[in-house]
């Protein structure tokens, strides 16, 4: 059974910083593509990074370019998010997924999701 679990959400301050790991179980971790999306209350949910298989490419939406960053460690079978220079339009239940065949931004290629790990940013 494939189990991703994130953690690393909470409180933060605008500027702070904040680090998600997302934990993954029951499939190859290292054959897989995998990203991070976000979805704000009333909102759609949308594509934050996504990193290759081998870690050597990776993607970002333009609202994190410059203030986040994704990295993967295949002998931990993690995937993280580093978020820096948060702001209040950071707020967002976060999620980790994986995809096997594509790498992508788009959520439709991802076939496993974790359950989210909720980031609020405000002073």
């Amino acid at each position: 059974q494939v189990q991703l679990v994130e953690s690393g959400g909470g409180l933060v301050q605008p500027g702070g910083s904040l680090r998600l790991s997302c934990v993954g179980s029951g499939l190859t971790f290292r054959g897989y593509h995998w990203g991070w999306f976000r979805q704000a209350p009333g909102k759609e949910r949308e594509f934050t990074a996504s990193i290759n298989w081998n870690g050597r490419s990776t993607y970002y939406s333009d609202s994190a370019a410059g203030r986040f960053t994704i990295s993967r460690d295949d002998t931990e079978n993690s995937v993280y998010l580093q978020m820096n220079s948060l702001k209040p339009e950071d707020t967002a239940v976060y999620y980790c997924a994986a995809a096997e065949k594509v790498f992508s931004t788009l959520a439709t290629h991802y076939e496993y999701w974790g359950q989210g790990t909720q980031i609020t940013v405000s002073s």
